[in-house]
């Protein structure tokens, strides 16, 4: 297959596996409408997938990547209906609040040093390490939960579908950065495939004891591009 074919394929199945990755975030927002609350989950993974989904459509934007703002687009808009929907239905809306503003004085601090910088070159280098920065983090969110499967010797917490997505839409944006030789694009899906090869090695090791009632539980690693 040649490249230009090969590079076509991958941005379509990428964007394609990479938008059903973000609305897996609906169903916890539909069992959030049903119970009227949001129990004791937390809303934040919701405001860093607006973040960084706001982020890497700036990137997209700087160094015209159109896939990458498509995606992103979509990402930035779902995550955002998310978050309100959490803001809707929990109790705690003055910390949310203030997380929610925290993350937005973020992004309006890097848009207007992007826009007042005159290099290209040196704004989308800040933004490709801002970008990087912010989904590396995501990364390192589940670590938490892995200890706990590790303590506990059951993999039954961890979604098996959203890992499998996560390790499929990560290695293909992998592929993806590769063949456009984008380093900002391979570092934080490298590590995204790391991380979930890591947890589907934890059901090999620790096979779930039961599946009643964990389908729903999301581990913070929504993965942007």
């Amino acid at each position: 297959m040649q490249i230009p074919n090969l590079v076509s394929l991958l941005e379509t199945t990428a964007v394609i596996t990479t938008v059903f990755q973000y609305l897996s975030g609906a169903i916890v927002c539909h069992k959030y409408m049903q119970k009227k609350s949001t129990g004791d989950s937390s809303g934040f993974p919701f405001i860093c997938g607006f973040l960084s989904c706001s982020l890497w459509l700036r990137y997209g934007c700087f160094t015209n990547e159109q896939t990458i703002a498509f995606v992103n687009i979509i990402g930035a808009m779902l995550f955002f209906m998310y978050a309100v929907l959490y803001y809707i239905f929990t109790v705690n809306k003055k910390p949310y609040l203030k997380q929610f503003s925290a993350v937005l004085l973020i992004l309006l601090a890097v848009i207007l040093y992007t826009n007042q910088e005159t290099d290209n070159d040196k704004a989308v280098k800040i933004m490709g390490i801002v970008c990087c920065i912010v989904t590396v983090g995501f990364f390192a969110a589940p670590l938490t939960m892995l200890m706990h499967v590790i303590r506990v010797k059951n993999s039954e917490s961890l979604p098996f579908p959203l890992i499998s997505m996560s390790f499929l839409v990560s290695l293909q944006w992998l592929i993806y950065g590769v063949i456009i030789s984008d380093s900002f694009i391979q570092i934080p899906n490298f590590l995204g495939c790391m991380l979930s090869i890591l947890q589907l090695c934890l059901f090999v090791v620790y096979p779930p004891k039961s599946f009643s009632g964990q389908a729903y539980k999301l581990v913070d690693q929504t993965v942007i591009y």
